[in-house]
């Protein structure tokens, strides 16, 4: 048992170095090797062989063995890279420590639950005699699944880190986003470490089986047909990569050119807030806005909450902000928490975005959609109103309904807030509506100096390939930058940093679609097809086997 957890262990801080700020991208895909071993040692306890013999397939101890296995790999994972949770609640939200730690274990355990219910599915496959390609294919499936579980939970959804986007620096290999979403690259990561493992296994276990060369032959044959298919499907992943860099890149030359400016105020998340500050935060941004304007910039892009007072009535500065784009002639794009009456009457706060024309004019608004629970918003509050005391210091935001682009000089543009940026269908859908390019202004100050500035940004590149569209990111203490549509990173800040960047994007063409834009998740639906229909096939077996 020791052994085993080691190896569970291990394969979770492996996974935790594939992810930024690390970024060994390669552990991801060898990163699953340990605990796949650590399954195997738990299911065939002495034999060592990896198939359960005898007859009838029931629920084991070694199934329940592989749930808890997998329970303690996720927990490991997780605690390396949503630590930060911690940091923002306790520094930024008001929460106190052991609330936040409380919270932050509950988040961890959540999510390790999806590892445990794979460790428990891969522990069931590895159990039988199958071919080895249904077991390549299924476990692959089975991640998946959870994965889109993960993401699209009612209220609970939270799909940081999955994955797929250990790879955001491998151009070639997630350009099959545009087809499968970034669950398509998760699945080819689970596929060969899963591949690896009976590899390995499978040499080590013939040769201490039977020393006879012919024997070994006959017996490797299935992996060697299983490593033709995957090959076969990494090297045909890898040349519609590459094709699409280069078509996308030739297409786009045709697009519209638009000059942009980013301006990252580096403003301390502390002070922010503060009343007296305020002028200071205005004077900063408007150095910044002058610095990018005399780049001659078309359009000019603050972070989240940019401005902390509410624009639509503060008579003070409000005024000078709305000035802005006319000294700069262009428009002005920012973050800015905003009011109004809900159909109740009731009057509802919003984490909102406002584009201000170069007249000084407002001429589009998005209210943030997704909202991050105890951050804006405590969830079940309704129902278990001791949580709102536990939480004091978290806000207390409705959620936007109208998932409309923004309009600019005839073009439009989506925008995401905060970590929308994680969530496929939001970009997806802006694209639907028309949008040529995608904005995403975040605050990530909350974050401090942990992992996640980094794992947010990386996240973001997924968005643009998966729509194969321009991504504009300003966030308040980085990491801000432009993300092309096969995921090269045109511009990028450091954070904690104060900046004006400018450069050049490029605008859609409206009738331009990705399969993944027009058709969304079907390759994910597709796999949690697969994994049903693979456990019925494995419940007719057991029924068969018992009679």
């Amino acid at each position: 048992m020791t052994r085993t957890i080691f190896l569970s262990i291990l394969s979770g801080a492996m996974l935790i170095a594939a992810f930024p700020p690390i970024d060994i991208g390669f552990f991801a895909w060898v990163g699953m090797v340990p605990f796949f071993f650590a399954l195997s040692d738990t299911a065939v306890g002495s034999q060592g062989a990896g198939v359960r013999k005898g007859a009838g397939i029931s629920l084991p101890k070694f199934c329940k063995r592989g749930f808890l296995l997998g329970l303690l790999w996720g927990i490991i994972f997780f605690l390396g890279t949503v630590y930060w949770v911690v940091n923002s609640m306790v520094n930024y939200g008001g929460v106190p420590f052991f609330t936040s730690i409380l919270v932050l274990l509950l988040l961890v355990l959540y999510l390790a639950l999806f590892f445990a219910a794979f460790g428990f599915g891969t522990s069931i496959v590895l159990s039988i005699k199958t071919n080895l390609l249904l077991k390549v294919l299924f476990t692959s499936s089975l991640w998946v699944g959870l994965e889109y579980i993960r993401t699209n939970m009612i209220t609970i959804g939270f799909p940081w880190v999955l994955l797929g986007y250990s790879q955001s620096s491998l151009l070639p290999i997630i350009q099959i986003t545009d087809i499968t979403g970034v669950y398509g690259v998760s699945f080819l990561i689970v596929m060969v470490n899963m591949f690896i493992f009976l590899a390995i296994q499978a040499k080590s276990s013939k040769l201490k089986e039977d020393k006879e060369l012919s024997t070994v032959s006959f017996q490797l044959s299935p992996f060697l047909k299983s490593g033709f298919v995957v090959s076969f499907i990494l090297i045909i992943v890898l040349i519609y990569g590459f094709f699409r860099i280069y078509e996308t890149d030739k297409i786009s030359q045709n697009w519209k050119t638009l000059k942009i400016g980013i301006a990252q105020g580096n403003i301390d998340q502390g002070r922010k807030w503060d009343i007296s500050f305020k002028k200071e935060t205005v004077d900063i941004y408007k150095n910044l806005n002058m610095a990018l304007a005399k780049q001659g910039v078309r359009l000019i892009i603050w972070p989240e909450t940019a401005i902390p007072f509410y624009l639509q009535s503060d008579k003070e500065l409000g005024p000078e902000v709305f000035n802005l784009p006319r000294e700069a002639n262009a428009y002005l794009f920012t973050g800015n928490d905003a009011y109004g009456l809900g159909f109740d009457g009731e009057v509802k706060y919003y984490n909102s975005a406002f584009l201000i024309s170069p007249k000084g004019e407002l001429v589009g608004k998005y209210d943030k959609i997704h909202l991050v629970p105890f951050g804006e918003y405590v969830p079940l509050k309704n129902y278990l109103p001791f949580i709102h005391k536990l939480v004091v210091g978290v806000g207390d935001f409705s959620s936007g309904k109208w998932l409309k682009p923004l309009e600019l000089d005839g073009d439009s543009f989506g925008v995401l807030i905060c970590f929308e940026s994680i969530f496929p269908e939001l970009a997806r859908g802006f694209i639907n509506e028309g949008a040529g390019f995608l904005v995403n202004i975040t605050n990530d100050a909350w974050f401090g100096r942990t992992s996640a500035p980094y794992q947010h940004f990386s996240q973001a590149v997924f968005r643009a390939v998966e729509n194969k569209v321009f991504l504009i990111r300003a966030a308040n203490t980085g990491v801000s930058g432009v993300i092309d549509p096969v995921g090269r990173i045109i511009l990028k800040s450091d954070i904690f940093t104060r900046e004006a960047m400018a450069g050049y994007i490029k605008i859609k063409d409206i009738n331009q679609f990705t399969f993944y834009s027009r058709y969304g998740d079907i390759f994910a639906i597709g796999c949690m097809i697969i994994v049903a229909g693979y456990g019925l096939w494995v419940l007719g077996l057991n029924r068969s086997k018992n009679k």
